[in-house]
């Protein structure tokens, strides 16, 4: 099903690195496409309806306007300007963590995460994870670092269509954009990307309301005591050991937010 190359993703309704007029995708290209795709010397190739399709990097950005000046890879990225956006999206003020999750962060920075997460980096897994790679995205955005997107998100592309990557499939309005530039090719029925995943003021009001309440109620789970409580053996009182039992203290124990 076609909807496996978008089912952990979102697409964006206003403008950004991958934003088009075009929000339809082509099903049956896509299934032959991400199929019958690979990676030869740099290009991405493979076949639609039986025809031949290559697509370069050059023409990736040519496709989308992507910047082609800048850092390369987000590995880059001066570490004290990471450690700066660190304390700019932080809820509490404190630098977040990067092996924590995104509750640390700012609503707006949340939101930001996930568009990283959902439209560009495309990977499987939590996305409440605050990970580098994604932070890294956010940061490049945050602190307006000069990236050559075009690289960094042509390389992203490849992954997805490697065989065995753990980049989960992606870039479906982007890819049946692409398809419909080549002259002659049978893409088949078209059909509208899905409106519950496309970022719009509505679904941006209505991540806003659902993560309130989350944060709500995890505050909530923070302030009741662990299941296990943790015992402190204080030790034999009874230097003469007249009595067989030893003392000990019961201390509940609170996660922190």
């Amino acid at each position: 099903m076609a909807s496996s190359f978008y089912s952990n993703s979102q697409h964006i309704d206003f403008d950004s690195v991958l934003a088009m007029d075009d929000q339809v995708i082509y099903e049956a290209a896509l299934v032959d496409f991400f199929e019958n795709a690979s990676v030869r010397d740099g290009v991405i190739i493979s076949t639609v309806a039986g025809q031949l399709v290559e697509i370069s990097e050059e023409w990736f950005a040519e496709s989308f306007d992507l910047p082609v000046d800048g850092l390369g890879d987000l590995s880059e990225i001066p570490k004290d300007v990471i450690f700066d956006a660190r304390s700019i999206v932080s809820l509490s003020g404190e630098p977040v963590s990067l092996s924590g999750r995104k509750n640390q962060m700012k609503i707006e920075f949340r939101l930001l995460c996930d568009i990283m997460a959902k439209s560009i980096s495309v990977k499987a897994g939590s996305f409440n994870a605050i990970t580098v790679e994604k932070f890294s995205m956010v940061t490049a955005v945050v602190c307006g670092v000069r990236m050559n997107w075009a690289s960094i998100l042509f390389n992203i592309f490849k992954k997805i269509v490697t065989p065995g990557s753990k980049q989960a499939k992606g870039f479906a309005v982007q890819v049946s954009l692409l398809l419909e530039n080549i002259p002659n090719l049978e893409l088949g029925e078209s059909s509208e990307f899905p409106a519950s995943k496309i970022l719009s003021v509505k679904t941006v009001h209505r991540y806003v309301s659902l993560n309130d309440k989350v944060g709500a109620e995890e505050a909530v789970e923070a302030l009741k005591p662990k299941a296990a409580s943790k015992i402190l053996k204080m030790g034999n009182t009874d230097p003469n050991n007249t009595k067989q039992e030893d003392k000990y203290e019961v201390k509940l124990q609170y996660e922190e937010l």
